[in-house]
């Protein structure tokens, strides 16, 4: 589903916030679980933990390896959220992995993770592997061996991040030879994908691409995948049709033989003959996102989205060929892979965008211009118009925001020190239990005090 149906189209699930993925929301491993699959994760969850069932344990994972947040420290596994707000965050199952920790960077460990799930299991039984790496999240860094054949990158961010793939190179090569070893490979489907754009302020790069991630620009969209199999009937092949990441829930689970209930509203295609038999993409449009509360762009207005889409509003939309921004872009430039030295931005490099300042509307052909260079609003006012109309109908069936506010409750002091599930059931009982009142209400009362 787009963010735009699960209420999650504003910014990420913070540490402290009382979110997760709404638990109506089928998730893929419980779909794979219903044919017969084991399930395992390893790695970065970060779709919400306030409450246990919005654990992966609940949410159709057999077991979890990993972190619940959305970044923290590769060897300690240590994250603040904000001063004084911080806690440990590796998890086995449902508790703290503090005999788990071993001081060992996260990508070698969550590896190490994955071989002992791949040796203790069968390979005639059917096995689902979700493997997040945190790599190649700040902060930055990586064992002292992987910086040897990099000493020639000036910029140290660059030099780091450099450093964290080739670890993780080697990580997803050690998955594989694992795959081959316990029997597994001949029948297995490996699909690996990044989630966004880079940092470059982070030793990332999206050049010669726009933008960076966070922003709706192709640097920060765009993301970077492939499938290997011997399942698939087009080796070799590079698929330039539109693939989304929804598209992999129908995809797997076909794939599976599982089943996809009718009535769920989905937003994905099954891809697979797509990418295994360059096939024509059944998609034709990518709704990138609808944020209705980033901050909006000062000059937008009806007006400028001809009476059909508020223009301050931020957006994109893919159809086609076409692309369509509106609101507040973020970051706009174009930033070279060594930009960024040590001293900070060099601007001679940075192409500082001024022109952009009072738009509110851009329009790309993006088969022709990927790296949104030429905008064409001004040329094709009906296309604009179409893709409009098309965001405004996506707009109508948008579900309420998610983004509460902090909850107190959520401070790992609160919590022996760990980042984990504070919201407590028995404060719906206690609610329940005062409308019944009279002496069970002062009896509570003393409970409380003694809890």
């Amino acid at each position: 589903r787009y963010q735009i149906h699960t209420g999650l189209q504003h910014s990420i699930i913070r540490p402290t916030q009382p979110n997760c993925l709404p638990l109506d929301n089928v998730t893929l491993p419980q779909k794979l679980k219903e044919v017969g699959y084991s399930t395992h994760m390893v790695g970065k969850w970060h779709l919400g933990f306030y409450r246990r069932e919005c654990m992966p344990t609940q949410r159709g994972f057999d077991t979890f390896f990993g972190s619940l947040l959305g970044s923290g420290d590769y060897y300690t596994h240590f994250k603040c959220d904000s001063p004084g707000i911080c806690g440990y965050d590796l998890y086995e199952n449902d508790n703290a992995a503090w005999d788990q920790d071993n001081g060992i960077y996260s990508t070698q460990m969550y590896t190490q993770k994955v071989q002992q799930i791949l040796a203790s299991h069968s390979p005639r039984k059917p096995l689902f592997l979700y493997i997040a790496y945190q790599a190649v999240h700040s902060p930055l860094q990586a064992p002292g061996k992987y910086f040897e054949h990099y000493r020639s990158i000036n910029n140290i961010n660059r030099r780091r991040y450099a450093a964290m793939l080739a670890c993780l190179d080697e990580a997803i090569n050690n998955v594989t030879l694992a795959l081959k070893k316990y029997g597994y490979y001949e029948n297995s489907v490996i699909i690996y994908s990044s989630d966004n754009g880079g940092q470059p302020m982070a030793g990332g790069s999206n050049w010669p691409l726009r933008g960076s991630k966070g922003t709706y620009w192709e640097g920060g969209i765009r993301a970077v995948g492939f499938v290997h199999s011997p399942l698939l009937k087009n080796k070799g092949s590079v698929c330039k049709e539109l693939v989304h990441i929804t598209d992999w829930f129908p995809t797997l689970i076909t794939l599976a033989e599982g089943q996809i209930d009718e009535d769920i509203q989905l937003d994905g295609y099954d891809i697979w003959e797509t990418i295994s038999e360059g096939r024509r993409s059944p998609r034709v449009d990518i709704l990138h996102n609808i944020d209705p509360i980033y901050t909006k762009a000062k000059n937008g207005s009806w007006a400028a989205g001809y009476g059909i889409w508020n223009t301050a509003i931020q957006s994109a939309i893919r159809v086609n060929h076409w692309k369509l921004l509106t609101g507040n872009p973020g970051y706009s430039d174009w930033v070279p892979p060594q930009a960024f030295s040590n001293a900070g931005p060099n601007r001679w490099h940075n192409e500082r965008v001024s022109w952009s300042a009072g738009k509110t509307v851009w329009l790309f052909n993006i088969t022709a211009d990927p790296y949104e260079r030429v905008d064409l609003s001004a040329r094709y006012p009906d296309v604009v118009k179409q893709l409009l109309q098309r965001l405004s109908q996506f707009n109508k069936t948008a579900v309420p925001v998610r983004y509460p506010p902090k909850d107190p409750r959520s401070n790992p002091k609160l919590n022996g020190g760990v980042w984990g599930p504070w919201f407590k059931e028995d404060e719906k009982k206690k609610k329940s239990d005062k409308s019944k009142g009279g002496n069970k209400q002062k009896k509570n009362k003393n409970k409380k005090k003694a809890n």
